[in-house]
């Protein structure tokens, strides 16, 4: 999620400092002075101080999220937990293999397909899954590269590898299915209208996108002309060594998690409305994803544009954005909804990128009553045709 992930490689160079002056701290309080007395005797002189700063430095690299995360976000009720509930591996396009997981009653009346945001996995629909599974058929999976789900031997991490992914998954369905995607989700879900249309119009009875966008992300997120400038000299470059020393950044991206400064980062996607669980099971997530793969997906973003698709999505669609997202700005969900024929906005108030996560009522609400709403309108009869 940029620009996130830029402020998290500085602040992952920030915690590898600390790491850094702990080990000269602790290395000039061992190797100390010489020092002669009055009858020439020399004496090591140690400074005290030095071994103790090193071990609080040492401490802080080692347990810091325990003390930055309270100071971040608020107490929980109902907390978030990356845990799993039972799924299987499907094949998908081209030699993936797909981690799926269904819950709900088989005879709801449309099934629910979730699709996350980049740098996390399926973990993430947790209130989304609980709320929306006791009335409908819920289907969360991971994306390629990411969670348990392994891409394609050729282009596996790209949006058109996604797309047709998730082509995959909606034939593996009976029955009419409403597509629901956050952030790169719905940028995987306009792909699919792109690249295919028909099972769209015939297969998909309603879209949801959540706090995302129709175009490359660096033009519809804070700050635009300046991420923009820096795509050719900054970003780009950083993103490719981040794939050629993948190992390397990975132990950064640990360290930098138990340091706490990782939550940091991850907190500037939130909004008034985080809690402790969340921020942690983001920040988790991001971190234990591969850092090449994040690095392989931002690049491909860069090249993206659904721009000239909207006019074509026939179903419904109802887009929601945060009115305070720095990711993809509410400017770009208006313009979704605007291009799109048969849109409508919902605008929830003092979100950020990660709104479905702080205010999950709402938009678990919201999501549930465009479901009713279209599974009316397109009876399951009309949905109930043949692909593959």
């Amino acid at each position: 999620m940029l620009p996130i992930a830029l402020v998290l490689i500085l602040l992952n160079l920030v915690s590898l400092a600390v790491l850094g002056a702990t080990g000269w701290l602790g290395w000039t309080w061992y190797q100390g002075e010489w020092v002669a007395d009055a009858d020439g005797a020399l004496t090591r002189v140690r400074e005290d101080w030095r071994l103790w700063l090193a071990l609080a430095l040492l401490a802080w690299t080692l347990a810091g999220r325990w003390l930055v995360t309270p100071l971040l976000a608020r107490a929980d009720t109902v907390p978030t937990r990356p845990e799993r509930v039972g799924g299987t591996q499907i094949e998908g396009m081209d030699g993936a293999s797909l981690y799926v997981e269904t819950i709900g009653p088989k005879d709801a009346a449309a099934t629910v397909i979730l699709t996350h945001g980049w740098g996390l996995d399926s973990t993430i629909w947790s209130y989304a899954r609980a709320e929306l599974g006791q009335r409908f058929r819920v289907m969360t999976w991971d994306l390629p590269g990411l969670g348990r789900s392994t891409p394609g031997q050729t282009g596996g991490i790209s949006l058109n590898a996604f797309a047709a992914n998730l082509a995959a998954l909606i034939r593996t369905v009976d029955g009419p299915v409403i597509l629901v995607g956050h952030s790169i989700g719905g940028m995987t879900i306009q792909t699919l209208a792109r690249n295919y249309p028909e099972m769209v119009a015939d297969r998909v009875a309603g879209l949801v996108l959540l706090n995302t966008t129709h175009v490359n992300p660096l033009r519809t997120i804070v700050f635009s002309p300046l991420f923009q400038l820096l795509r050719l000299p900054v970003l780009i470059p950083v993103m490719q060594l981040t794939i050629l020393l993948q190992p390397l950044a990975w132990l950064m991206a640990w360290q930098s998690y138990l340091s706490g400064m990782a939550h940091i980062a991850n907190r500037l996607g939130f909004g008034r409305f985080v809690t402790r669980s969340q921020l942690e099971h983001t920040t988790l997530l991001a971190t234990r994803n591969p850092p090449g793969v994040l690095a392989r997906g931002n690049l491909e973003m860069f090249e993206w544009d659904a721009t000239a698709t909207l006019p074509t999505i026939t179903v419904p669609v109802l887009v929601i954005g945060g009115d305070l997202d720095i990711v993809t700005k509410l400017e770009a969900s208006r313009t979704l909804a605007g291009a799109i024929p048969q849109a409508r906005l919902e605008v929830i108030d003092g979100v950020n990128h990660m709104g479905f996560l702080e205010r999950p009522s709402l938009y678990n609400a919201a999501i549930a009553a465009f479901v009713d709403q279209v599974t009316v309108a397109e009876p399951v009869q009309r949905r109930r045709l043949a692909f593959g």
